[in-house]
C-alpha cells in the first residue's frame, strides 16, 4: 500500500472520474443519490478519498451503496465481481498469521484494511450487498468474525452459490487464493 496519505490532483481527478462512471454505470446500487453531493464529499475529505483509491488499486472497484441519514454518511462497499484480487491468500488477523510456523502468508486482512483506513464488512453488510448484484460466485470473502468465534481460534467467510448467500467458518490462520475481504468506508 502507499505510504502517502493524500492524492496529487491528478489522480484525485483521475479518480472521481472513475467513481462517476461506476456510479452511472450501476444505478440500482444508489438510486436515490446525487453524484455531485457524493464528489462534493469526497473532495471535502482526502483522506477518505485516499482510501477509496486503496481500494480501487487493490481491485476492489469501490462504489457507493447506500447513505446514512443519521449521520449524513455515505458508505462505499467493494463492489468487484469477485473478492479483490490484492487482498487475496491472507489469513484473518495478525495473531493468526503470528500462530502459523510455517506457510505463512504475506499478510492478514485486519491490518491490511487498517492500513487501507477502511473495515471489513460484516454479515449484515454483506448480506446487504448481495441485494445489489452477484458477488464472489467463483470466490469467498472474510467478514467480521464475533469475538466470541475468534477466541476459539474460527473466523467467518461468506460466498454466493447456488443463488444463495452462505457464511461459513475455518480457522483464522487459514488462507486461499481465492479468499480476499471486502471493505467498508464512510465518507
Amino acid at each position: 500500500m502507499a505510504s502517502k496519505k493524500h492524492l496529487s490532483e491528478k489522480e484525485t481527478t483521475e479518480l472521481l472520474d472513475v467513481l462517476q462512471q461506476r456510479f452511472e454505470k450501476n444505478k440500482n446500487r444508489h438510486q436515490d443519490l446525487d453524484w455531485a453531493k457524493i464528489e462534493e464529499k469526497l473532495k471535502a475529505n482526502p483522506s477518505k478519498l485516499w482510501s477509496i483509491n486503496e481500494m480501487e488499486i487493490s481491485g476492489g472497484e469501490p462504489d457507493v451503496v447506500d447513505y446514512d441519514k443519521l449521520t449524513g454518511e455515505y458508505l462505499f462497499f467493494d463492489c468487484s465481481a469477485e473478492s479483490p484480487k490484492d487482498r487475496r491468500s491472507f489469513c484473518y488477523d495478525r495473531e493468526a498469521l503470528d500462530s502459523r510456523k510455517e506457510n505463512k502468508p504475506q499478510n492478514d486482512i485486519l491490518t491490511v484494511a487498517s492500513e487501507m483506513g477502511v473495515e471489513i464488512l460484516d454479515e449484515t453488510q454483506y448480506r446487504f450487498l448481495q441485494t445489489l448484484g452477484k458477488f464472489d460466485l467463483k470466490t469467498s470473502s472474510w467478514i467480521k468474525t464475533p469475538k466470541e468465534i475468534r477466541a476459539l481460534g474460527g473466523a467467518l467467510f461468506c460466498d454466493r452459490r447456488y443463488d444463495t448467500v452462505f457464511v461459513y467458518h475455518n480457522g483464522a490462520n487459514s488462507y486461499y487464493a481465492a479468499r480476499a475481504f471486502r471493505g467498508v468506508l464512510r465518507v
